[in-house]
């Protein structure tokens, strides 16, 4: 990309997804220059810009001034899901492009003011959904697309750990995070699942919420015990089912806690096959003629590689650094990020969904 403009970028919220993916993705971008970062815990933000930023980095406490900053081109929000849309719509109605990383927002009139934010505003405006750029999850896409499978009816979506729980930030905190494991794992794997199938046309959804194991299992998590200093305030697990309006079905499960050995993987059935996606790669399976013409059952195991993807085929580039690069590349060439905001607020409506049937114990229907 070294023959694109250089692109700068301001950073909101230096925290762990900022550091553990954002930062390090856009830095390996060669037309990509991070030049301001803002974070309420000033230290934070000062790291940040000495890791990351150009000579001379601008650090702010307030996102307000670093949107200020006339040279920033684009904003990457990487906060807390309950700053989400309050950072990006203003970010946008400063004239900045965003990224926001996942969730879009903790509720669909969040979302949905966002995405008019986008369109009022004419910038773009992602969700880091990095399943996309998996090649697997590409190949599924396409093989989806071009009828492999045949019409899609059944879907799994499953997020689930047996013992994981994210102790530290604010992962616990309902307030601010909107949820528990379903707001947090959980929505990358409807984002997936519904890209896929290429699917948004839902027309309910029936969830059941858990708290069941977040007593009994505080002292065995595989990121350490929680008590009275981190308040647990959220779901340990949660469940859905989605109906679309082609009749389509989609189960979905999300779970930091949970009694099982094998969460299980995304899965999609379809008339004339299905396809699994296994860790690294997918199991295709269907019917196929044998060499004497009967139809046998077949499975096959495939193992996608970087040429599978859309764009940078001849790059071996981690999920994180291709949505990095893809999205710097829709900034500069004018072309449709790999995230749509209008799919990411689907994903969004579902969520909240399935929380407000879990609490009231009736299916939402959907407009």
């Amino acid at each position: 990309m070294s023959k694109l403009r250089t692109v700068k970028v301001g950073i909101v919220g230096c925290g762990g997804i900022a550091n553990g993916k954002h930062m390090p993705a856009l830095k390996k971008c060669e037309n990509v220059e991070m030049i301001a970062f803002c974070d309420i815990i000033e230290e934070r933000a000062v790291k940040a810009a000495a890791d990351y930023g150009v000579k001379g980095a601008k650090v702010f406490t307030d996102y307000r001034d670093l949107l200020a900053m006339k040279d920033i081109e684009v904003v990457h929000v990487l906060t807390p899901n309950y700053k989400h849309a309050e950072i990006s719509i203003a970010a946008l109605c400063a004239g900045k492009h965003v990224m926001c990383e996942k969730p879009m927002a903790t509720t669909t009139a969040e979302a949905r003011a966002m995405c008019d934010a986008a369109k009022q505003n004419g910038k773009k405006l992602t969700i880091g959904y990095q399943s996309r750029s998996e090649p697997s999850y590409q190949v599924a896409h396409n093989l989806i697309a071009v009828g492999k499978i045949g019409e899609v009816y059944y879907i799994k979506a499953p997020s689930i750990r047996r013992r994981g729980v994210p102790t530290w930030g604010v992962f616990m905190d309902e307030e601010k995070q909107g949820g528990g494991p379903m707001i947090d794992i959980g929505t990358h794997s409807i984002d997936a699942a519904l890209y896929v199938v290429n699917n948004y046309d839902v027309a309910s959804v029936t969830g059941v919420v858990n708290n069941k194991l977040k007593y009994y299992a505080k002292d065995n998590g595989s990121w350490g015990p929680w008590g009275e200093d981190k308040p647990f305030t959220v779901e340990d697990s949660a469940m859905g089912m989605v109906r679309f309006h082609n009749g389509a079905m989609m189960y979905v499960e999300a779970s930091w806690l949970l009694n099982v050995q094998d969460g299980g993987h995304p899965t999609f059935c379809g008339t004339l096959g299905g396809i699994e996606m296994m860790h690294g790669g997918l199991a295709i399976n269907g019917e196929r003629p044998d060499e004497t013409g009967a139809m046998k059952l077949f499975a096959e195991d495939y193992k996608p590689t970087p040429a599978d993807r859309t764009f940078f085929k001849d790059e071996a580039l981690s999920s994180s650094e291709y949505e990095a690069r893809q999205w710097i590349q829709a900034v500069v060439e004018d072309l449709d990020p790999i995230v749509l905001p209008e799919q990411a607020a689907v994903v969004t409506q579902i969520i909240e969904a399935i929380y407000q049937s879990g609490r009231t114990g009736r299916t939402v229907y959907f407009d």
